[in-house]
This record gives structure tokens, sequence and C-alpha cells, in this order.
């Protein structure tokens, strides 16, 4: 059987690779004394609150939330819907698969906890949007 090339040249990569994170990785354990060139400055604080760039985010911010819902609030037929894990949930519990039922279940209040904080996210997001268009998109917070 012939390899096509794509695979040879992807398989010595990796062997490459591995060859080399395990003789960095002994390299390393052997020097595992502290420099002074290897302590970090701390990071700079921020100089303020980022508005200029959350009120030019906005936008999407708001069509991936809406995008989000909708996918949540569909009928049993979508994938993601709340709908159709509470049918999965439902199905298993009939059929007595107790164990799946349960991690459906699980998976059913998950969403539905982020679908209520994805509305709380959503309606927060209009009182941004309100202080941006009052406020020049935020030019004057810095």
């Amino acid at each position: 059987m012939q390899v096509r090339r794509p695979t040879r040249t992807l398989l010595a990569a990796l062997a490459a690779t591995a060859a080399l994170v395990g003789t960095a990785g002994a390299a390393a354990a052997a020097d595992s004394t502290p420099t002074a060139a290897s302590s970090a400055k701390p990071a700079a604080k921020p100089k303020g609150d980022g508005a200029r760039a959350l009120c030019k985010r906005v936008p999407r911010i708001d069509r991936r939330i809406d995008r989000a819902l909708r996918r949540l609030d569909a009928g049993a037929g979508r994938r993601g819907s709340v709908a159709r894990i509470q049918q999965r949930v439902d199905n298993a519990k009939k059929a007595g698969h107790d164990e799946i039922a349960t991690f459906l279940q699980d998976r059913l209040d998950f969403r539905v906890s982020l679908q209520k904080n994805l509305e709380q996210r959503q309606k927060d997001l209009t009182g941004v949007k309100t202080w941006c268009q009052a406020n020049d998109g935020g030019k004057a917070a810095g």
C-alpha cells in the first residue's frame, strides 16, 4: 500500500515535533530554577473601561445573541433547541433509559439556564446600545 505524499509529510512533521517536545521537556525539567529574566512584568492596568470598543461590537454581539435565542426557542425539529432536548428526555423516560434521561435532563437544565442568561444579556445590551447612541459611540469615554 502506498501512502500519499501529504500523509507522509504530516507523519514526518508529527514525529519531528514529538522528538523536539521530548527534548525540550527534559531540558526544562533539568533547569527548573527561576531566573531574573523569566520573571514577567505585571500587566499594565487598563486606562479606560473599553466603552468605545464595546460600542463598536454591539451590533455583532446583538446578532450573535439573537441567533442563539432563535435556535434555543425553535421547535423540536431544530438541533440545539430546548424543545428538541425536552423531547429526547421524554423519549428516554418512556423507553426506561434512566441514565440517559438523567444525562439529557442535565443538558436540558443547562440550556434553559443559558436561555435565561442570554435573555438577560440581551436586555443589558439594549442599555449599552442606548448609552452608546447618547455618548457618540463611546468616543468621549476614552
